[in-house]
């Protein structure tokens, strides 16, 4: 029997964050991670010399930034520029992104102008917190008059968090990460993999333990209190705390008699966030200039992160297509789009196609913040002592990449918070939308 003070679920983001802190506070700590390797949704693929992500991935300068700067990880990497165009009525219009595009863009009539040029003024000083618990078409509609500052908001909204429709994000958390976009954007060099490498070696240095390609099939819990965590192949590993880096339904699954617990609401709640990614490398661009297109009138989005990041060997031009998904979609429709996009930013681009990826339903996020959400996850399992959830969908406000360290973060310090008042205190972590 191996014996641990934390045993992590899952060596995505979540998981490798979690392990450096617990490990940073002295506690032998342990991974297992399903796959044959680390990283989750943040691996990288390398085809044919170019380095694609699962889909566009990109780092604001929010939570996740922060913690990575504090942990000493090396985010290789350069912020793009923000020149670009909209994609309005078929046509590619320029997007007000600096002083001379916002009086030269054909997007806005000149009070429309004024307007988002007022907001983008108030965007950094804006206390979001106060729309937590509205709908973002309930903000919109309340405080953005111009009808087509309205499209230009909901785009770069959508590309902000992903989700395709302003009914049920909560605004609040939507606003917020906007605020980091434009505090600043970076693509990553090689791709995520290189970050989730350097949190390997920081948590490896730390003295965390590491198993891969071992599936963990339940938590066993005896009086309300985990005891260990018992793998597929029939290793079983003794723990005074599991964090459970899964999605809410695996989470659910690993757990015995779960349906009695909080777990069962943060299933039950839950909105999966997906999207169909295209990426392709080619050898030129027809069209250097352009390289960053919004979808205004389409949920669809154009970048090419080789313009700030080292993503290919051989100097290809690596460009990501996102098409950004409801609850019904069609592969092959979808795909086309995507490439409807590529003939109309990049005509010519099959002739300098070297190699692509299509992934027609990934899952960006399997929560957020949502209007219809009754609590919020995490960080501890009330009702199980030493149990604790982690994950871009245990959000307390953040999204994406954020909210998987944020709640990574939180997951150890309230272990290290009970463990220093011998764990006897009520819970005081479920807070309501």
């Amino acid at each position: 029997m191996q014996k641990y003070d934390a045993a992590v679920v899952g060596g995505g983001i979540a998981g490798l964050t979690a392990a450096i802190y617990a490990a940073k506070a002295g506690k032998q700590t342990i991974v297992i991670e399903k796959q044959d390797r680390l990283g989750g949704r943040a691996i990288s693929n390398k085809k044919n010399g170019a380095y694609f992500n699962l889909g566009g991935h990109a780092l604001y300068k929010g939570h996740a930034h922060e913690t990575f700067m504090e942990l000493g990880v090396n985010v290789r990497g350069n912020q793009p520029s923000a020149n670009g165009y909209g994609l309005w009525k078929g046509k590619l219009i320029t997007l007000p992104t600096d002083l001379k595009s916002l009086f030269t863009t054909q997007l806005l009539s000149w009070k429309g102008k004024m307007e988002l040029a007022s907001w983008l003024m108030k965007f950094t000083k804006m206390d979001t917190h106060g729309y937590d618990r509205i709908s973002l078409r309930e903000w919109m509609e309340g405080n953005v008059r111009d009808p087509m500052v309205r499209h230009l908001f909901y785009s770069l909204l959508r590309t902000a968090s992903y989700v395709v429709g302003p009914d049920l994000p909560a605004a609040g958390p939507v606003l917020r990460q906007l605020q980091n976009a434009l505090n600043g954007v970076k693509y990553l060099d090689r791709g995520w993999g290189e970050l989730v490498e350097e949190l390997r070696k920081i948590a490896s240095e730390l003295g965390v333990r590491f198993i891969t390609h071992n599936k963990v099939m339940t938590v066993e819990i005896r009086n309300g209190i985990v005891q260990q965590v018992v793998c597929e192949d029939g290793t079983r590993i003794a723990a005074r705390n599991v964090i459970l880096a899964t999605s809410p339904s695996i989470a659910h699954q690993l757990v015995p008699f779960s349906e009695k617990t909080a777990l069962q609401t943060w299933k039950e709640q839950a909105i999966e966030i997906t999207a169909a990614c295209l990426d392709v490398a080619l050898r030129r661009l027809p069209k250097p200039k352009q390289q960053f297109i919004y979808g205004i009138d389409q949920t669809i989005f154009l970048t090419n992160q080789s313009r700030a990041a080292y993503l290919s060997d051989d100097g290809a031009q690596v460009i990501s297509l996102i098409k950004y998904q409801g609850k019904e979609n069609d592969p092959d429709e979808e795909l086309r789009e995507l490439e409807g996009m590529l003939d109309l930013a990049q005509p010519g681009w099959r002739e300098q196609l070297m190699v692509k990826q299509y992934l027609p339903k990934i899952t960006v996020s399997h929560d957020f913040m949502h209007i219809n959400r009754r609590e919020n996850p995490g960080p501890a399992v009330p009702e199980i002592q030493g149990l604790y959830v982690a994950g871009e969908w245990a959000s307390h406000g953040e999204l994406l990449v954020d909210a998987a360290t944020a709640s990574a973060k939180r997951a150890i310090q309230h272990m290290l918070h009970l463990e220093g008042k011998g764990r006897n205190i009520l819970d005081e972590h479920r807070g309501i939308i």
